[in-house]
Parts: C-alpha cells; structure tokens; sequence
C-alpha cells in the first residue's frame, strides 16, 4: 500500500540533477510548506510554521525539473510518501521523503509557459503552446468552421 500525497510549497534551493552510475536521471530538492492560520483575536493571518520535505524525481521528470525549476519558486508537488529515521552525531529525527509523479507550478502565484518535449515514437513541437491564435479553442476537433457549434461569445462559459 502506497500514501499519496499532493503539497504545495516553495523550492528551497536549487534542485540537484544527477545521473546515477546505471545511467538513471534523477533530481533532488527540499519543498518548504508554510503553514499559516488565521488569528481570531487580531483577524490576521499568522505564521505557524513550516513542513519541509525531500523531493526525488527520476527519469523524464527530473530531467524536465531541472530544466524548469529554480529556488524559490511555488510548487505543486504529488508523489508517494516515505518517512525514513535517521540518527547522526546523538540525533534523532524522522525525515519526510516525496518520491514524486507529477510536479507543476503553482499558478497561484504566477504564470508559465509550457514547452512539450519530443518522445522517442515521434517528434513534438519546441515551441511553447498557445491558444491565442484565433481559433475556437472550444470547438470540437476535426471539425471544420462549418460544422462547428455556433459561437456563443467572446466570453469564457465559466
């Protein structure tokens, strides 16, 4: 049994890549969490604390990682959770570890631009995607301006 978990945080150092000695790309990094809650006597946010993790991703992911990723900046992070012990130097303490699936920007905080990568079954486009190229981006694919639905508007349904 595996435990899922999805955090949001702020990358607290530049991620680590490295290819292992078997040829594996992987990437490391630490996740800051801030906790925060709210102060019913003031009415005001107040800090409450940070969780802090270690990130490991492997593959394409890494390689995408440190790419794309640098210190500082919002993460949303989903992975499978590991808590390892550790003891050094008379201390003990429990380390949380995030073996991680999926990692993105936290738009929150901010925009990107997404550049998809080539697969080995063919090639992808280099250039970031945009959907600002006049087409109905809520039409239905593979039909013609013709067929389409009509336009409803220049507004978004939602």
């Amino acid at each position: 049994m595996q435990d899922i978990i999805t955090v949001t945080g702020n990358v607290a150092g530049p991620p680590e890549f490295k290819i292992t000695a078997g040829g594996l790309p992987v990437v490391n990094f630490r996740l800051g969490s801030a906790q925060r809650r709210l102060d019913r006597s003031t009415g005001t946010w107040v800090d409450d604390g940070t969780n802090w993790y270690n990130v490991s991703a492997f593959r394409g992911l890494a390689e995408h990682i440190a790419a794309s990723v640098t210190k500082g900046e919002p993460l949303v992070v989903t992975g499978r959770l590991r808590l390892r012990p550790w003891e050094a130097g008379g201390k003990k303490g429990v380390s949380i570890d995030i073996d991680a699936d999926t990692v993105g920007h936290d738009l929150r905080w901010g925009t990107t631009t997404y550049t998809k990568q080539a697969t080995a079954q063919g090639t992808a486009s280099a250039a970031p995607v945009s959907h600002d190229d006049g087409a109905d981006s809520w039409a239905a694919p593979g039909l013609d301006g013709a067929a389409a639905a009509p336009a409803v508007g220049s507004e978004t349904p939602f």
